[in-house]
């Protein structure tokens, strides 16, 4: 990899695969980490931290497909298994062994659905990896950093959350902060959806007296945090949706554990 003007070269599996090289992970960045302006951060920082602690990772580009859990969720059987093989077969092709994505979706859906169509690999969420660098002492916020003394409250994705078992990592990787950390009234294992899970994220809600992602805002504004840090890219959209009507933009900070993590290490 190489770094110039401070951009990072993000090498594709067939760009290492000329040079006969291969990747120790495959970074699969996902829909909203592509297309998705305010998720193309999530993944800008993830880059930084994989680089910063010399992982050798590459992504697939162009050769990266939807992984098929919208047309899953929303009853389209027959798209997501189009979707799914063709990921398979390309990942398979190289010889992928381990992932890593900051989407819980693609987590989800790779981890425990993929397997039945022939595709098994170790895969784990970035919250996973950034614990576990933390453990190994390669990630280290700096002195003074900006998330000294905030208080900060996690908001739990229902696909990381409830489907994985996943709790733990993201608020060890807070921990080590030196931050106030809160949580809020729903929180772990009792978490409020935010209302995008089960490809409701494409669709306008049904009618009712309040949609799910307002009710956790009201939440998070109850809990007094300064920051709420995420770990997917479809709550983030919707708990700044949530943020946007109730008018705390400017009090209230959405971040994704990879954007707080490398800006606490100066990456």
């Amino acid at each position: 990899m190489q770094e110039q003007n401070n951009t990072i070269h993000v090498p594709t599996v067939a760009e290492l695969l000329e040079k006969g090289e291969a990747p120790d992970i495959l970074f699969w960045v996902g829909c909203a980490g592509s297309y998705d302006q305010r998720a193309q951060r999530i993944t800008q920082s993830l880059c930084k931290i994989l680089h910063h602690v010399n992982i050798k990772y590459a992504i697939l580009g162009t050769e990266e497909g939807c992984t098929g859990d919208p047309a899953k969720r929303a009853g389209n059987e027959f798209l997501y298994q189009m979707q799914a093989m063709m990921n398979i077969e390309t990942l398979n092709n190289y010889g992928i062994k381990k992932i890593v994505t900051a989407c819980p979706h693609c987590f989800n859906i790779i981890k425990n659905e993929y397997p039945e169509l022939g595709g098994k690999y170790e895969i784990i969420h970035h919250s996973q990896l950034i614990q576990s660098l933390i453990d190994e002492g390669k990630l280290r916020p700096s002195d003074g950093h900006s998330f000294k003394g905030k208080r900060i409250t996690y908001h739990d994705s229902c696909y990381l959350g409830r489907a994985n078992d996943i709790y733990e990592a993201p608020r060890k990787a807070l921990e080590v902060l030196d931050a106030d950390l809160v949580e809020m009234k729903s929180c772990r294992s009792n978490g409020l959806c935010c209302g995008a899970g089960g490809a409701q994220m494409f669709k306008e809600p049904e009618k009712g007296t309040k949609d799910i992602n307002i009710q956790r805002t009201e939440e998070i504004i109850n809990s007094k945090a300064d920051i709420v840090a995420s770990a997917c890219p479809f709550c983030m959209t919707m708990l700044q949706d949530g943020i946007k009507v109730k008018e705390k933009e400017q009090s209230i900070q959405i971040l994704d554990i990879a954007e707080i993590t490398a800006k606490a290490n100066n990456l």
